[in-house]
């Protein structure tokens, strides 16, 4: 009888597989929602900009007029002991946090919140931003990074710039050892041995022989030890060709 497959043993929780959470700073996340920033602005200052382990983006941490502190991402353009502004009469600078529904059409934002008060969701990673296509009466229309568009609630806030550190992707690990650190602080597996290339008694689709293998579809209730591959697939994974 082989050992129990990755899946199982992730599921466990043991340190093993445990992201080193610990060493990291904080979430990114705005203050409540109040009133004066819907209707005014509140000042503040960028305090410190750091690193958070894990993260792709520098953070930095905001004191406010109204004596909150709290941690964002950092757009490319912003400086330390910059004074900022957050509310819907703010101006519209790099930097700056108003709600979509004061931001103009065609402005590149980032941390953008799904619903008011969230705290922010969505282009938080380096490099990327959304942009404001338009303003309707269902709401705010926003182009994510992924192309979609959606209607946001035009209380939900954003950061105006894109996020710092673009290009992060485009440097080479070179060694396998910068791989391995970022994966541990990520809480990843690596380097990750693919099922197939196991031998039968390690993985389900594991066999000695190239061609063996099982379906990789299975079921939603399929237990711990079969729970691999495509789960609950709704296709085989091929491309469908559209029709003209």
């Amino acid at each position: 009888m082989g050992k129990r497959i990755r899946v199982q043993r992730r599921g466990r929780g043991t340190p093993t597989f445990r992201a080193v959470t610990h060493k990291r700073v904080a979430p990114v996340q705005y203050p409540p929602l109040s009133k004066r920033e819907i209707e005014g602005v509140v000042q503040g200052k960028i305090e410190e900009i750091l690193h958070d382990p894990g993260r792709g983006s520098p953070l930095a941490r905001v004191r406010l007029e109204t004596r909150d502190v709290y941690y964002t991402v950092v757009p490319e353009g912003v400086h330390l002991n910059q004074a900022i502004q957050v509310g819907s009469k703010a101006p519209v600078d790099v930097g700056n946090t108003l709600i979509l529904g004061s931001i103009p059409e065609g402005t590149m934002v980032c941390n953008v919140e799904l619903s008011p008060g969230d705290g922010g969701k969505v282009s938080r990673s380096s490099g990327s931003y959304a942009t404001v296509i338009a303003h309707t009466p269902e709401g705010t229309m926003i182009k994510f990074p992924s192309g979609k568009t959606r209607y946001v609630n035009d209380l939900c806030r954003a950061t105006v710039g894109v996020v710092s550190g673009a290009g992060r992707v485009d440097k080479p690990f070179l060694k396998a050892g910068e791989k391995f650190h970022l994966m541990q602080a990520k809480g990843r597996v690596y380097p990750r041995t693919r099922g197939v290339a196991m031998v039968a008694a390690a993985h389900p689709y594991g066999s000695s022989k190239r061609s063996a293998r099982k379906v990789t579809t299975v079921g939603r209730g399929a237990p711990p030890g079969k729970k691999v591959g495509l789960i609950a697939a709704r296709s085989a994974g091929g491309k469908r060709k559209r029709k003209a």
